[in-house]
């Protein structure tokens, strides 16, 4: 007779085991029977991380890896084997030698790779963890004789420690790709360094690059980001009391989350959100990020320009290299301390005293000093009797740090941060210069809450306008709308008179005029003291200005970030009423952009930071400043440009402080080919309306064309249109700017113009996020989404005017009211 039901379901069974085994991954171990050939892989208990082969972008190489499962490999891989020594073909294999190692081997039985463990045993077998952790276990006791976490790649796990030994010099370090498609060594590594108080850093080629600044007890002090926020959140350093430092973390094991030091240099956080890998922070983020930027004893700021300046009481050592933006040498002290000239025997004189300077990343190679009664004061003394203190830090809930050497790498934060004090010859107090630089550091220090009240101090001096304005009033307004309850009280002192501004711009002439506006007009300007500037002057007859106006005062009152403008205060006299911005060499983006003899300045790279920029000030907006800012009219002629040509978000006058996820406004304002269909249509706004102009704005960076110079009336395509066209045609590199299509850049590019349709498309909810944005834009998400048809691929209106809402005549759209479109 046949075989019985028992019998085929057995046979079946075994069957479907074996195609299993040979066909799919083998549980979460190797062992010497049990080894694993490209392409299959093992997946730990809870399926978290997966164990197996693949190949990077752009690379024919195989590796062996670990990534998060059910993510594809290319998108992150955490760890890497054979990472020196690829794979030449598809023949590779890991298992347990005979030595019990775990060995990477090609196709002609080569080691490529090896654990290079003494105590191994023909028994042993590796197991991955649901930590992401490789561990060899040797002999049937399963003692673990090594694992993945002890040799890190590019990529900090929770539960991983990196540590450093003062005494020895050992470390465990993070070192990056060589670049995207080579996993090979590279030329950054991060970890601990012990000396001192323990710090974050990462060197490049061993030269220090970036770090964190002391470990505070709960946390770096020279990352703001880190407190209150939850950036870092859960990071620890322990003092293992043999002169071992160690960094650990302790994270939510349901959140993917990794650290990875990228082969650009930076240190970033990511987490896996739906599709993507979205960055949260990253650093160096500035220029004042990297490390001694401007040399011993000097402070950089990145709100300033230049950025560095010498500590108060300290001079250029050289001056000349100094004018040039060559700040390395750094600063020299002016005046000898006290102990030094009792050293020399010249007239001793009053003891030294401290200049303190607050919102510091404090130096590095700081020393912790501990009493038994350890106060500030405290601190000060100690420092004072030390000869070779020159300069101190009480950090609540930590203690004394001192530094006896040059002050290496300080920055100025725009929040949190440290008191730094730094000691001065007594001297020193009694110079009318640093009187004056005390008092303005002192303005400055409470810039944030000089600009909100501008409005009743406008219409208060308008109904006197016989009496002038003394720059001591004090106004106050009651800003009223969307504006969130902290901004509604702000105390506000004017800072320029009307005279200094116009004695600046020549009495407003019109040869320094830079543009004008719904609000009015700009002009460039010169300060007495050489500063170059850009005076905002209101229309007395415009109503709409006025409201612009306030609103960016409101606004960019409470914002600091390199990719934005910076404001650098305001003039309200009678009926005149101004404010006045850094001046921006460059003017705007398209100024270059659409001019046929300037567009040659910007090549691809400049192009790719520009994009850059824009997004990390986009980041900085809507996730990383205080309030949550939607921009509303982002364009090129609303990206300044520095003389650098970094880019710097402007205009805020449209722009709306909000604290869902998206808001209603029943009036429409903003600039026809860059405003998302959600918002044109129906008044809603979010996060992703500003995300839709930034895709328009990709498209202009790499095309290099305005709206209306696309694809020609008769075929009736918008600029997104034509795009779209081209890229369901396969002709997309049609749409890139001639100036730019050079082949070695063309894969950026185009990846650059797939992530501008991506933030094109119609739905809002089908764009990204800013941070998934930097994420696509430097290629640590290497897998992009199928775009999705765009919103208006047939051109608007037949003018081929960028226009912006600015008149009285009022159209309807769905019973949204929205203005009739004029230049902004």
């Amino acid at each position: 007779m046949g075989l019985g039901y028992c019998e085929v379901a057995v046979a079946l069974l075994l069957l479907l085991s074996c195609s299993c085994s040979f066909y799919g991954d083998a549980g979460d171990i190797i062992t010497p029977s049990q080894p694993i050939r490209d392409p299959e892989a093992i997946i730990s208990a809870g399926n978290m991380f997966e164990l197996g082969f693949f190949g990077p972008i752009n690379s024919t190489y195989r590796y062996v890896g670990i990534w998060y499962s059910n993510i594809s490999a290319e998108t992150q891989v955490v760890w890497v084997a054979n990472r020196n020594s690829p794979i030449k073909d598809s023949s590779g294999m890991m298992t347990i030698s005979e030595d019990g190692n775990l060995v990477v081997l090609n196709g002609k039985g080569e080691v490529l790779w090896s654990s290079n463990v003494l105590n191994g045993s023909n028994q042993s077998t590796a197991h991955l963890t649901d930590d992401g952790n490789l561990v060899l276990k040797s002999g049937p006791d399963g003692n673990p004789v090594w694992q993945s976490f002890q040799e890190p790649t590019d990529t900090y796990l929770p539960k991983m420690r990196l540590s450093a030994n003062a005494r020895t010099g050992k470390k465990r370090l993070l070192t990056s790709w060589r670049n995207i498609s080579d996993p090979s060594v590279g030329n950054f590594t991060a970890g601990i360094n012990p000396l001192g108080i323990p710090e974050f850093f990462i060197w490049h080629d061993g030269q220090p690059f970036w770090r964190s600044g002391p470990w505070g007890g709960q946390n770096f002090i020279g990352i703001p980001e880190m407190e209150p926020s939850v950036y870092l959140r859960g990071f620890s350093i322990q003092d293992e009391g043999d002169g071992t430092f160690t960094l650990s973390s302790i994270q939510d094991p349901d959140i993917r989350l990794t650290y990875v030091l990228t082969s650009r240099g930076k240190f970033t956080e990511q987490y896996w959100e739906k599709r993507y890998w979205t960055y949260d922070w990253e650093a160096p983020s500035t220029d004042c990020d990297i490390y001694g930027k401007c040399g011993p004893f000097g402070r950089c700021d990145a709100q300033n320009s230049p950025i560095c300046r010498c500590l108060i009481g300290f001079v250029p050592k050289n001056q000349d290299e100094w004018n040039k933006g060559i700040w390395t040498s750094g600063c020299a002290r002016k005046t000898s301390l006290h102990c030094h000239r009792i050293r020399n025997g010249s007239e001793v004189g009053k003891e030294d005293g401290f200049m303190k300077l607050e919102m510091m990343k404090v130096p590095t190679f700081a020393l912790y000093w501990s009493y038994p009664s350890s106060s500030e004061q405290a601190c000060k003394d100690e420092c004072l009797k030390n000869c070779s203190c020159v300069a101190y830090s009480y950090y609540k809930g930590f203690g004394c740090m001192a530094w006896t050497g040059n002050l290496i790498d300080i920055q100025q934060f725009s929040e949190r941060g440290a008191d730094l004090n730094i000691r001065l010859a007594y001297t020193e107090f009694g110079n009318n210069t640093i009187k004056k630089v005390i008092i303005s550091m002192s303005v400055i220090g409470g810039a944030t809450a000089f600009f909100i009240c501008v409005f009743f101090s406008w219409k208060w001096m308008a109904t006197h306008r016989e009496k002038k304005v003394r720059s001591e009033e004090t106004l106050s307004l009651k800003t009223r709308g969307n504006l969130p309850e902290n901004v509604n009280e702000v105390k506000l002192e004017p800072l320029f008179k009307l005279q200094v501004l116009e004695t600046a711009t020549n009495n407003f002439d019109i040869s320094k005029k830079l543009g004008q506006g719904g609000f009015g007009a700009v002009y460039r300007g010169k300060l007495p003291d050489g500063q170059e500037i850009a005076v905002k002057r209101l229309s007395r007859t415009s109503g709409q200005g006025l409201e612009e106006l306030m609103n960016e005062v409101v606004v960019i009152s409470k914002l600091q970030h390199r990719n934005l403008v910076r404001l650098l205060g305001c003039c309200v006299e009678g009926e005149e009423m101004m404010l006045v911005y850094e001046y921006m060499p460059n003017k705007s983006l398209d100024a270059f952009l659409f001019d046929s003899l300037r567009k040659g300045k910007l090549d691809w790279e400049r192009r790719f930071n520009i994009i850059n920029g824009i997004c990390r000030g986009l980041l900085y907006l809507h996730r990383d400043s205080r309030l949550r800012i939607v921009h509303r009219d982002l364009k090129p002629s609303n990206i300044l440009l520095d003389h650098e040509l970094n880019p710097k978000i402007s205009d805020f006058g449209i722009a709306r402080i909000f604290g869902g996820n998206e808001a209603n406004t029943s009036r429409v304002v903003g600039t026809f080919g860059y405003m998302a269909p959600e918002y044109l249509i129906e008044g809603t706004f979010s996060e992703k309306s500003d995300v839709f102009s930034f895709g328009v704005l990709l498209l202009q960076i790499v095309s290099g064309r305005r709206n209306a110079h696309f694809y020609g009336n008769e075929h009736g395509l918008s600029r997104i249109g034509f795009a779209w066209k081209l890229w369901n045609e396969g002709g997309i590199t049609a749409f890139v700017d001639p100036a730019i299509s050079e082949p070695c850049f063309l894969v950026e590019i185009l990846r650059c113009i797939h992530i501008g349709l991506l933030c094109v498309q119609e739905l809002a909810k089908d764009r990204p996020v800013v941070s998934t944005i930097i994420s696509m834009l430097n290629s640590e998400i290497v897998d992009l989404p199928t775009p999705k048809k765009p919103a208006f691929v047939e051109r608007q209106s037949s003018s081929g005017t960028e226009s912006s809402t600015q008149s009285q005549m009022i159209n309807s759209v769905n019973n949204v009211t929205f203005s009739d479109l004029h230049g902004r």
